[in-house]
């Protein structure tokens, strides 16, 4: 089997090498395949927030932004290729196990872990982004509580608004001053620059205040939501850690059956890897394993304020 598995190694660098490709070649078809049918202008559109994106798409272009403003533009490109060459070691390995029942739950599962080792490292910065929006958005709205004029409350704090919330506004400053002094159209740029919904809602407000003063007072109510999300969240940290804990305690437990299975019975362990049934048993636990650590993610990642 190790043979196998550094002649398939072999093989696939030959063929990447003949094809010339690169990570950064890999990540620009990974997104061109993701968006087949946009033009340039549905892309552009897709980028200002303007259009419906899909899904996956939406998602990695959350980790890519996350990355570029932590520094780390080139990591994105190593994710994508890591994710290719796992999803192609995942189908070769379930080749050599002669169960190509887990062949899609291998590639798949494999080509995810980049992606969620990544998520789980830009956390940190997500949890910083939060926390930055809370602060940065109460000193603006008491600015421009006071002065009633957006583009003078920001410029005024800009000093105090940490990163990455201070490339942000100032892009919102520069927007302003040097190509439209339409503040609304700034406003609605500056709504999709981050992925928060009261952000969203603050940006909205601040809109129609534009037309009506009066609404400003509605600002500070919005702001707050920010702080009330932050303290469900800390309470619920703990119960959702113990959560996840347990899911995989039972993942640990489905999967290490089979090598028991070796011990108490050898029959049953020989029909579960070299029989067409235990190779279909085999399948479906892989796939409801993948299917369900997807859900688990995804239902215990912190909440978020949805209007």
């Amino acid at each position: 089997m190790i043979f196998s598995i550094i002649s398939s190694v072999l093989i696939i660098l030959a063929i990447a090498f003949l094809m010339k490709l690169t990570p950064e070649q890999i990540a620009d078809d990974l997104m061109n395949i993701i968006t087949p049918n946009d033009s340039l202008r549905d892309k552009a559109r897709n980028l200002r927030g303007n259009k419906k994106k899909h899904l996956l798409y939406k998602k990695l272009m959350g980790i890519k932004t996350a990355l570029d403003a932590t520094g780390k533009t080139k990591q994105f490109t190593l994710v994508c290729f890591a994710a290719l060459v796992l999803f192609t070691g995942g189908a070769i390995l379930s080749v050599l196990i002669d169960n190509l029942f887990l062949l899609p739950v291998l590639s798949v599962a494999f080509a995810l872990l980049p992606f969620f080792y990544t998520a789980n490292t830009l956390s940190y910065y997500e949890k910083h982004t939060k926390e930055e929006l809370e602060t940065t958005l109460s000193i603006i709205t008491t600015s421009y509580i006071r002065s009633d004029d957006i583009l003078s409350a920001v410029r005024e704090n800009i000093v105090y608004i940490r990163p990455p919330l201070r490339e942000v506004f100032q892009a919102f400053l520069g927007d302003i001053s040097a190509v439209s002094s339409n503040t609304k159209r700034a406003l609605l740029i500056l709504r999709d620059k981050i992925d928060d919904e009261i952000f969203r809602e603050w940006c909205d407000v601040l809109i129609q205040c534009q037309d009506d003063r009066v609404l400003k007072d509605t600002l500070q109510p919005v702001v707050s939501k920010l702080t009330d999300v932050r303290i469900v969240n800390s309470e619920l940290q703990t119960m959702l850690s113990s959560v996840r804990n347990e899911y995989w305690m039972m993942v640990a437990l489905v999967v290490g059956n089979i090598p028991l299975l070796y011990f108490l019975n050898r029959e049953w362990f020989n029909t579960l890897l070299f029989q067409t049934p235990g190779k279909i048993v085999l399948g479906i636990c892989g796939a409801v394993i993948l299917v369900t650590a997807l859900f688990m993610q995804r239902f215990t990642k912190p909440i978020e304020y949805r209007r």
